[in-house]
């Protein structure tokens, strides 16, 4: 699909890092927020936005585009850099996070923020829409993608095993489901919250084509989406292996950073750590 180099992954991964600083930078700005779903998930974003999607701001309303849904609506920070960072709105307003009048909320809106196509924030939903949105591509004669990023706590809502049977029952091979399988959840491991494995072998089990990747390495993050892009007949999930605050030392498989904001000497470190300053 890409015609891959090594100059063009290594921009990728340069801006993968300019992203985890927006994340950190806004974050501790609002005193509050998800840092360590946002970093995990980095790379893949980073790969979509500015790489594989055909997409802009100017075709923002139109249906004959690839199309993005973050399921895992928490991580809206990483989603909110990728569209600044792709001209959707300024990067300086990246530090409204959270902020009275502000158009980036904690969970993305559709009605409020540009780029931002789906309402999400109760889990297990995204999958459903990007179902409907796939649909309504095929009705119409696009030959789109749409493109759902989940998070592995997700796995444990119903919703997200109807959503699986209905794409696999309408081979809705435009359906591409990435899962940033990190995990780790709110309330601690996924496993001991409730065991995920043998996760690939559910998913296949409902008729999908399954993919693995290590979703921190540029590399394989391009080359397997580009894999799950080729295929057709059915829809492919993409489990794709994360760090949950992949970047920052004391975030990296940390749950206690789930879902709260550095103070100001965690910041100092953490920016020196993604290479930028505070």
């Amino acid at each position: 699909m890409h015609d891959l180099n090594e100059k063009t992954v290594k921009e990728l991964e340069k801006k993968a890092e300019l992203l985890r600083r927006h994340v950190i930078r806004m974050i501790h700005a609002a005193g509050s927020g998800h840092p360590g779903g946002s970093l995990s998930s980095a790379d893949i974003v980073t790969a979509l936005f500015f790489e594989i999607m055909d997409h802009s701001p100017e075709s923002g309303s139109s249906l004959d585009r690839d199309h993005f849904i973050l399921s895992k609506g928490h991580a809206a920070p990483i989603y909110y850099a990728a569209l600044a960072e792709c001209g959707y709105f300024p990067t300086e307003e990246l530090i409204t996070l959270r902020k009275l009048h502000s158009r980036l909320q904690g969970h993305p809106s559709r009605v409020k923020t540009p780029g931002v196509e789906m309402s999400t924030g109760s889990l297990g939903q995204g999958l459903s829409v990007a179902n409907g949105l796939a649909l309504a591509l095929r009705l119409q004669g696009l030959d789109r993608k749409v493109f759902c990023l989940c998070g592995d706590g997700e796995m444990a809502e119903g919703q997200i095993w109807e959503a699986a049977m209905f794409a696999a029952h309408n081979h809705l091979d435009n359906v591409i489901c990435i899962i940033d399988r990190n995990g780790l959840q709110i309330d601690g491991r996924t496993e001991e919250v409730m065991a995920l494995e043998p996760l690939g072998d559910k998913w296949k089990s409902f008729g999908w084509n399954v993919l693995f990747m290590d979703g921190n390495d540029m590399w394989q993050v391009l080359d397997t989406i580009g894999m799950a892009m080729e295929h057709s007949g059915s829809p492919t999930v993409i489990v794709a292996k994360t760090v949950k605050g992949k970047g920052v030392s004391f975030m990296e498989n940390n749950v206690g950073f789930h879902g709260k904001a550095p103070d100001e000497k965690e910041y100092e470190q953490a920016m020196r750590e993604l290479g930028g300053s505070a």
